[in-house]
């Protein structure tokens, strides 16, 4: 009786010796479903290329490389984009605008281009945060107050343009 006890303590202990490799062996099975579902996408695309290159492996390869160079193609034929027709629309300034940028009627997009152009100029911006733009007497009329961040610029604007 104690050589019986005696395996089935062995048998015991060899027991969770297996659970440990059945354990690992589901872990290798589920990285190899993994890779096979990575590769799966890649099957599905090049089954619309096999009825025409039948013949060789070679030429799957090439059609392959054919269609990855073919999409970046596609992408810059959209990146093409035509300009918002409101941001385009002359604009009259105010008055006080007029005597920075001019009284001709410009785009939004250039009043901001000038406005800028002028805060360059005249060194506007503050030297120690140059988000800020420091107002001049010209430019105290058209915010409203003596200093403004660059976020604003665009609102403040907006008052000023018909």
């Amino acid at each position: 009786m104690a050589k019986k006890t005696a395996t089935k303590k062995a048998a015991t202990k060899k027991a969770p010796a297996k659970k440990a490799t059945t354990k690992k062996a589901p872990a290798k099975k589920a990285t190899a479903k993994k890779a096979t579902a990575k590769k799966a996408p890649a099957t599905k695309k090049a089954p619309a290329k096999k009825a025409t290159a039948k013949k060789a492996p070679v030429a799957k390869k090439a059609t392959a490389k054919a269609t990855t160079k073919k999409a970046p193609a596609a992408k810059k034929a959209k990146s093409a984009r035509k300009p918002n027709a409101a941001f385009m629309k002359a604009l009259t300034p105010s008055a006080d605008l007029a005597a920075v940028i001019g009284s001709a009627s410009v785009p939004r997009t250039e009043v901001v281009k000038k406005l800028w152009a002028y805060i360059k100029k005249n060194n506007l911006q503050n030297p120690k945060n140059k988000r800020n733009i420091m107002a001049d007497e010209k430019l105290a009329k058209v915010f409203g107050k003596k200093e403004v961040t660059m976020f604003e610029l665009a609102s403040l604007i907006g008052k000023h343009l018909k």
